[in-house]
């Protein structure tokens, strides 16, 4: 529940907006809210890092406000509970209005929800989930270049979970549309909060099964099987398509050995 700010609170400050976050120096302030000009906010805790409470503050710094990405070389728990300020903060600026009767909402006192007290609709964060897989070729692992991506790293599949699906469903679906190949022997990995917008991926490997790779040039700018030990440039450490690619390649260098 949001309050306002005293000058003596202390912790981690999530001040976003847009999608963006306040980064001064380049990264997440951290100290008492008179030491970054908070006092008088309205802010709301939504964790705690290290002993110490994460606070969200809704506001445009105009200055220095920057991407969730610049804090992913970071310790996963505290990026994670930055992509959920960032989330949350975005949740509220986008049901200002009910999409049921178009009056306007407010925040519930007890939960993360936008409340509607015209028609008395409720609202919560929605999550889009998206699968994330490794695809493992004897000792080659099948790494691809996305369109999306503005700089040279290679990484793995992934895409969103479409209505009336199982995960297994969108791993075999989003395979063949984007390299057209058939793979078998999925195994769900981990998963990862993913804030970019709003994602939740959900991490498997799998083996491949048939089919000869031929990419879709609208999602992807290249794609290739490696050898284990020849790997191209990779997502940086702490994202979950790294561990899949690392995982994967623990198993071909034990196989080999």
């Amino acid at each position: 529940m949001e309050r306002q700010i005293k000058s003596v609170d202390v912790g981690w400050w999530i001040v976003s907006h847009e999608q963006k976050l306040w980064l001064p120096n380049g990264d997440l302030p951290h100290g008492t809210a008179a030491r970054f000009a908070l006092t008088g906010l309205a802010g709301a805790p939504v964790g705690e890092w290290q002993g110490e409470t994460v606070w969200l503050i809704r506001k445009n710094c105009s200055e220095n406000m920057g991407s969730v990405r610049q804090l992913i070389d970071h310790d996963a728990g505290l990026f994670q509970l930055a992509g959920r300020g960032v989330q949350l903060a975005e949740f509220i600026r986008s049901h200002r209005f009910c999409g049921y009767c178009g009056h306007e909402m407010h925040l519930s006192k007890t939960e993360n929800a936008c409340l509607c007290s015209h028609c008395r609709q409720r609202y919560y964060p929605q999550i889009a989930p998206c699968i994330i897989v490794a695809i493992r070729h004897g000792d080659k692992i099948l790494l691809a270049q996305h369109a999306r991506h503005r700089n040279s790293i290679y990484t793995v599949l992934a895409g969103f979970v479409e209505v009336g699906e199982t995960l297994e469903q969108t791993v075999a679906r989003e395979v063949m549309e984007e390299s057209s190949i058939t793979v078998k022997n999925v195994r769900y990995v981990t998963s990862q909060p993913w804030p970019f917008p709003h994602s939740l991926m959900m991490a498997f490997m799998a083996d491949y099964d048939g089919g000869d790779l031929r990419i879709d040039n609208h999602e992807l700018i290249d794609a290739a099987w490696f050898r284990y030990d020849a790997l191209p440039l990779l997502p940086p450490p702490g994202t979950v398509a790294r561990r899949l690619i690392e995982d994967t390649v623990a198993l071909c260098r034990a196989e080999e050995e």
